[in-house]
């Protein structure tokens, strides 16, 4: 669904991006000479994957479906046919008409469907994070889940298990396979520790490291995360093949070439932007294509110069307003590529980044909250003074308790489902439908924050039915913090020690009636007038010298952390009516894992509008972006952070990150802490996404926070991210053209068959650079 907010006229992108004086650079032989891999067949099809699935355009621009089982997220042609990574699962086809699955040997997770009091499990194929064929041998194909690489011998039909380099770190952003020194070398690329390869062949194959001469952020100590790896056939003068392997990075406008003998990357492009995404790598000829943000780069492989962009990418753009859903993946034909031969696109989100493909984007967006205090709001004073704080700081939106840390809750609950189980705060907000009016009359967003499987309350109902169990001691399970020593009257040692445990008791996130109950209260709370729902806490328990001992009754057979996420969050997608939001570790928000916590954000963002990025400087490592000028730190993890999730998660969610509005006493805070050191971070987030944030101060104590920052607004420190001549919002504004649907597709469909006009236009790339 795609809000009016969110529409741009086609027809002012498509001026600004193809202006008169662009002027040809070269052009292209008057036939089709040879077809781009031997003994590949051309086809005329024109074909788009999209979130609604596999698409035919016609030459009139209608969108017809071929396949619409889930989302198609990459296409490939392989062996005179087609190769999909969709939502489903790898599929083939022959023909476009029939579609065989290829998941043999694949990870399925189980998931839990809840509805109406009754459970079922169903088998769903992990999340595929990409798909690479052999160009020399297409029965060699790679794909990979963020736990592990999968390889195939034989088109798909079966696939090996090759494990990860790195046990403990889940993510995986891009793999592929070709044939160096005669033969298959597999490559993966990890989030956090870069590119890593694997020889299938040997007797005991094991992941190798290449991490010199990618480039790293500042301060930072592994490369940044690689976007794309693409192996290119080149051709010697006397006719001979060899394969080069090409690779981008996803957050810095880098592109490489391997040098295999060296093991080392070379640097053979870098963008002007300090932030900007290179993937969806690919060649036309001896030219590199990718694809950026709002846009499309090349590079030509001899001069490693750009020959500019395709001259036939308005009509692209024109294809792709007639398919429906965020589109993803295209092969466009050789009659309208106005190339010698077709051509394979990917990652075509990057197109259009002010396109959020959120169902509630539009609700959703530009809200600039404070955290208020729900016991403070439970007196008419403090009610008053919170409207105030918002509206002196023209903000717009507060984040208050509904269901607090501790799992109590904080208003006048009527459910009865919500009563039989909960326990209310003795300063629960008394009357919460006048309470919602005062601020709705003032015009102001409410957003009720869930705390939700950290729960004392519930987990000590009825015995501890629904609290992670202990399975050593047989009773609720608490997290160790430690052994400190029994002290005497004298206060000297013992010799004994005392067990100290963390404030903190869990209900079993697998449990079908836990999430009945806190979705019981969203739905509640959404009826009565709240605007979002935002669930805290939407992780299992990681702390505790114990954590070995925590068991979860509730876990049905073949289910893992990641599949009760999903199950959740699935649940909730379906019973609540209203945007739904949640927070997250800022280092979760920065890199592509869900390490310990199990907060996978790429994969999150399918099931909410909302993620909120805790990115707050005194958490991170005091040298964390800490270079010069030092005093602008703050601007740079905002900046950085908020770009880095949205495109994590592919713009399927608003990234609203928490802004620190309290003082920590570590080094950075002791000497920066002060409003400036708050403002940097609403400009940092202005500067990268403007989608809004979020204020914390736990004791509601907002003296030092100041307020918005304006659209305009210059900047009050020095860094050189904040320059104006660097675009901003560093995301990009370009929205996808408005979807019509049309009745004609079906026509178009008789009248239009697959091969259409035979008319082939050749065309130059267009060089767009001053």
């Amino acid at each position: 669904m795609k809000k009016s907010i969110f529409v741009l006229s086609f027809f002012f992108l498509t001026a600004l991006a193809f202006a008169d004086e662009v002027k040809p650079l070269y052009r292209l032989p008057e036939k089709n000479p040879v077809s781009s891999q031997e003994g590949e067949n051309e086809t005329d099809i024109f074909l788009v994957g999209s979130d609604n699935g596999l698409f035919r355009v016609t030459n009139r621009n209608s969108a017809i479906p071929v396949w619409t089982e889930g989302r198609v997220d990459q296409l490939l042609r392989i062996n005179n046919g087609w190769l999909m990574r969709t939502q489903k699962g790898i599929f083939y086809s022959a023909d476009l008409k029939t579609f065989e699955e290829r998941d043999t040997g694949l990870p399925f997770l189980t998931i839990k469907t809840f509805k109406e009091g009754e459970k079922t499990l169903s088998l769903q194929i992990q999340e595929l994070k990409d798909l690479s064929v052999n160009p020399l041998n297409h029965n060699e194909v790679v794909t990979a889940t963020k736990d592990s690489v999968y390889f195939s011998r034989d088109g798909g039909l079966t696939w090996k298990d090759l494990g990860s380099m790195s046990k403990n770190s889940p993510g995986i952003k891009a793999v592929a396979v070709a044939s160096l020194e005669d033969q298959p070398i597999v490559f993966m690329a990890h989030p956090i520790f870069g590119l890593s390869y694997i020889l299938p062949d040997k007797p005991k194959p094991s992941w190798t490291d290449i991490d010199a001469g990618f480039e790293k952020m500042p301060s930072l100590t592994s490369p940044d995360e690689i976007a794309d790896i693409l192996p290119v056939l080149r051709t010697n003068a006397d006719g001979s093949q060899y394969t080069e392997i090409y690779i981008s990075q996803t957050y810095m406008p880098r592109i490489y070439r391997l040098n295999w003998q060296e093991k080392q990357a070379e640097l053979i492009y870098t963008g002007s932007e300090p932030t900007d995404v290179t993937d969806g790598l690919t060649t036309i000829d001896n030219v590199l294509l990718y694809t950026k943000l709002e846009g499309f780069g090349a590079i030509d492989l001899d001069s490693l110069q750009s020959p500019g962009t395709p001259s036939q990418e308005r009509d692209w753009h024109e294809a792709f307003s007639a398919v429906p859903g965020m589109i993803n993946t295209a092969w466009i034909p050789q009659s309208r590529s106005g190339f010698a031969r077709g051509l394979q696109l990917n990652e075509l989100w990057l197109l259009y980044p002010g396109t959020v493909n959120s169902p509630y984007a539009e609700i959703a967006n530009g809200r600039k909250s404070i955290y208020a205090s729900a016991y403070q709001c439970s007196f008419p004073d403090g009610v008053a003074k919170f409207k105030k704080i918002i509206k002196d700081r023209n903000m717009n939106s507060m984040v208050i308790d509904m269901k607090d840390d501790y799992g109590y809750l904080r208003y006048d609950s009527h459910d009865p489902l919500v009563l039989e189980k909960c326990s209310t705060s003795g300063y629960a907000i008394k009357d919460l439908d006048k309470f919602i009016k005062e601020f709705k009359d003032e015009g102001i967003y409410l957003i009720a924050r869930i705390v939700t499987f950290k729960d004392r309350s519930l987990s000590k109902y009825q015995n501890g039915k629904y609290a992670v169990w202990d399975k050593k001691l047989n009773k609720p399970w608490l997290g160790i913090k430690g052994y400190d020593d029994v002290l005497d009257e004298n206060e000297q040692p013992t010799g004994n020690k005392e067990t100290t445990y963390y404030d903190e008791q869990w209900v079993d996130p697998y449990s079908e009636e836990v999430w009945e109950y806190n979705v019981a209260i969203a739905k509640e709370l959404v009826a009565r007038g709240f605007d979002e729902i935002q669930f805290d806490y939407i992780r299992f328990p990681t702390d505790g010298l114990n954590l070995y001992n925590a068991q979860y009754r509730w876990q049905d057979k073949g289910m893992d952390k990641e599949s009760a996420l999903i199950s959740f969050l699935s649940y909730a997608r379906a019973n609540i009516q209203a945007p739904i939001g949640i927070d997250i570790y800022g280092a979760n928000g920065w890199y592509r894992s869900g390490t310990r916590t199990g907060q996978d954000a790429e994969m999150l963002a399918e099931y909410v509008d909302v993620i909120g990025p805790m990115f707050y400087p005194s958490h991170f490592e005091q040298t964390f972006l800490n270079y010069a000028p030092v005093a602008d730190r703050t601007y740079r993890i905002y900046y950085y952070g908020s770009f880095r999730n949205t495109v994590l998660c592919r713009n399927r969610a608003i990234i609203r990150p928490w802004v620190q509005s309290f003082y920590l006493n570590v080094s950075y805070d002791r000497l920066y802490y002060d409003s400036d050191y708050i403002k940097k971070q609403f400009f940092g987030v202005r500067d990268s996404l403007d989608r809004g944030y979020m204020c914390w101060n736990n004791s509601g104590d907002y003296g030092t926070t100041p307020p918005d920052v304006e659209a305009t607004e210059a900047f009050i420190g020095t860094t050189a991210e904040a320059s104006r001549e660097f675009r901003k919002p560093a995301i990009g504004d370009t929205m996808k053209p408005l979807f019509v649907d049309s009745d004609v597709s079906v026509l178009d469909s008789i009248l239009y068959p697959y091969r259409e006009e035979e008319t082939t236009v050749f065309r130059p790339f267009l060089k767009v650079m001053p």
